[in-house]
C-alpha cells in the first residue's frame, strides 16, 4: 500500500452511504405497505432460497458508539412480550409465504440477542424452525454475541439448534476507550466466552472492532490488535466509527476526544498493514479474514456477496426480516418493519404484517444495485458481465460515473481498462466514495444529515 498524504486523503471524507442496500434506506417510503409486500411475495422466484433475519432489540445499557435501533430495559416481561409478538409475526408469514422453501441463512441481530436467557432463546429458535422447516444442510446460522451477556447454557442452546457462526462485539480493549464509550469488558472475559464457543466446536468466530473511537491512538489500537491475535478469531469486522450526534446517546461522546479524519486514516492504514502482516487479508470494505477462510476464497473467485447479515459466500437469497425495525430484501424490493415497538405490536394485533415502509426497484435500480454491490464486495467491476446481464453498453450508460472517477484514477486509487475497473489497495479504503459515483439518488438530495462520513 502506498504511503498516504493524510491531509490530502482526508479531504475525500464526505457524508455517504455504507451500501448495505441500494437504493439506500433513506429512499424507502411509506407508500410501500403490506399490500405491496404481499404482491412481492407472490411474484418472487420460488426457486430462490430464503435468508432469515431476526431483530432482537433489547440491551441492558447504552454503548455510546451504537446507532442501532435498540431498546434499553431490564424487564423480563418486556422480553417475554416480544417473544409473543415474534410468534404472531411468524404465524402471519406462514399464511402469506411458502415457508417450506429452503433456508440458507438465519441471523440473530440486535440489540443484544444473548440478553435473552437460554430457555427464551430455545423457545424463539424452536418457533422459527416450526415455521421454516427446510433448513439447508450447510445453512449459515449466526448470532451476535455480547461477551458480557453470554453463558454456557446459551451456547448449549445455540449448538443444539445448529448455530455455526458467532460474532463477538469487542470494539476495543483499551480501558480508557471503554469508559469513554460505556462498554466495559476485560480481555479475560472475552477470552473466557470465546473459549466456550471453541469448546462447542464453533469454527467460525468473528470479532467486531471499531476504529476512530474517542481517545483511540495507533499505539493503543495496536495493543488491542495484539490481544485480538492472541484470541485468534477467524474473521474480523473493523468498522469506521460513524459519529451521528442526532442519535441521543452518542451525544455523550465528547467530539474533542475523537480522532481527526487524518488520524482515522492513519489508524486505518496501520490496521490494514498490521492485519495483513499477521495473516488477515482485507475482504470488501471493512472485513478481514484468514487466507484459508471461505470469505477470502470467495473474494479470489469474485463470488463474495453482502447483505444485511454481512458478507457471505451464498448466492442471492430472499431475506425475510422479522421483528421490530427488521429489513427484508427481494430481487426487486426492500421492506422494513416499524421501528416503533408500539406500532409494531398494533399492526400484529390487527392481523397485519408490520410493514412501515419500503421500495420497489426499477430496472435502473437493479442495474445500479448490481454495480454498486459488486464493487463494494469484490473491489472491482467486470464491464462485460454487467453488459451481458443487463443488455447495456457500460461505458455509454455510465459515462458520467466514469468521468467522476477520473480524479481517483489520476491518483492511482482505481485503474480503469477497456473491460473493467479495479481499486488499488489504497483505493479500497475509499470504496464507499467510488461506489457513490454510481448512485443515481445522491444528486437529488443532501446527504449531510443522512449519512456518516466515509472516512
Amino acid at each position: 500500500m502506498q504511503e498516504l498524504d493524510f491531509h490530502k486523503y482526508a479531504s475525500y471524507s464526505k457524508p455517504g452511504p455504507r451500501y448495505t442496500s441500494y437504493p439506500t434506506a433513506v429512499e424507502f417510503n411509506p407508500s410501500f405497505q403490506e399490500a405491496e409486500l404481499l404482491e412481492a411475495f407472490k411474484r418472487a422466484d420460488k426457486q430462490i432460497p430464503l435468508s432469515l433475519y431476526f431483530h432482537l432489540p433489547f440491551c441492558k445499557s447504552a454503548c455510546y458508539f451504537c446507532a442501532c435501533s435498540v431498546i434499553y430495559t431490564n424487564s423480563q416481561s418486556k422480553k417475554e412480550r416480544y417473544i409473543g409478538y415474534l410468534a404472531k409475526e411468524l404465524e402471519l408469514l406462514r399464511s402469506h409465504l411458502d415457508t417450506h422453501r429452503e433456508v440458507v441463512q438465519l441471523h440473530f441481530g440486535g440489540g443484544t440477542p444473548t440478553f435473552y436467557n437460554a430457555e427464551q432463546l430455545d423457545r424463539i429458535i424452536a418457533n422459527i424452525k416450526n415455521t421454516f422447516s427446510n433448513f439447508a444442510k450447510d445453512a449459515e446460522l449466526s448470532c451476535e454475541i455480547d461477551p458480557r451477556h453470554f453463558s454456557l447454557e446459551q451456547m448449549q442452546v445455540l449448538k443444539k439448534h445448529g448455530f455455526n457462526r458467532l460474532s463477538f462485539g469487542v470494539q476495543d480493549f483499551d480501558p480508557q476507550v471503554q469508559v469513554a464509550v460505556n462498554r466495559l469488558q476485560s480481555v479475560d472475559l472475552v477470552q473466557e466466552k470465546v473459549q466456550i464457543a471453541r469448546d462447542f466446536g464453533i469454527t467460525s468466530i468473528n470479532f467486531d472492532l471499531i476504529y476512530g473511537l474517542p481517545l483511540q491512538t495507533i499505539k493503543s489500537f495496536e495493543t488491542t490488535l495484539l490481544e485480538v491475535l492472541r484470541l485468534n478469531p477467524d474473521r474480523l469486522a473493523v468498522f469506521n466509527y460513524a459519529h451521528v450526534p442526532w442519535v441521543k446517546h452518542t451525544m455523550k461522546i465528547d467530539p474533542k476526544t475523537l480522532p481527526s479524519p487524518q488520524e482515522k486514516l492513519a489508524l486505518l492504514q496501520f490496521l490494514i498493514g498490521f492485519l495483513k502482516g499477521h495473516g488477515y487479508e482485507m475482504i470488501g470494505m471493512d472485513h478481514f479474514a484468514k487466507k484459508d477462510n471461505e470469505l477470502y476464497l470467495a473474494l479470489q473467485n469474485k463470488q463474495l456477496r453482502r447483505n444485511f447479515q454481512g458478507y457471505t459466500t451464498k448466492k442471492f437469497s430472499q431475506t425475510i426480516g422479522v421483528g421490530v425495525t427488521s429489513i427484508g430484501e427481494g430481487q426487486d424490493y426492500y421492506t422494513q418493519n416499524f421501528k416503533d415497538l408500539k406500532r409494531y405490536e398494533q399492526a400484529l394485533d390487527s392481523g397485519h404484517l408490520p410493514v412501515e415502509r419500503g421500495v420497489r426497484l426499477s430496472g435502473e435500480d437493479r442495474l445500479r444495485k448490481e454495480v454498486i454491490m459488486h464493487l463494494m464486495n469484490n473491489l472491482e467491476l467486470d464491464f462485460h458481465s454487467i453488459e451481458k446481464a443487463f443488455n447495456i453498453d457500460f461505458k455509454t450508460h455510465f459515462k458520467d460515473a466514469l468521468n467522476a472517477l477520473k480524479p481517483y484514477e489520476q491518483e492511482g486509487l482505481v485503474a480503469i481498462s477497456e473491460g473493467g475497473l479495479k481499486t488499488s489497495p489504497t483505493g479500497a479504503m475509499l470504496v464507499r466514495n467510488l461506489a457513490m459515483v454510481f448512485d443515481a439518488y445522491l444528486g437529488v438530495q443532501s446527504g449531510a444529515r443522512r449519512f456518516s462520513q466515509t472516512l
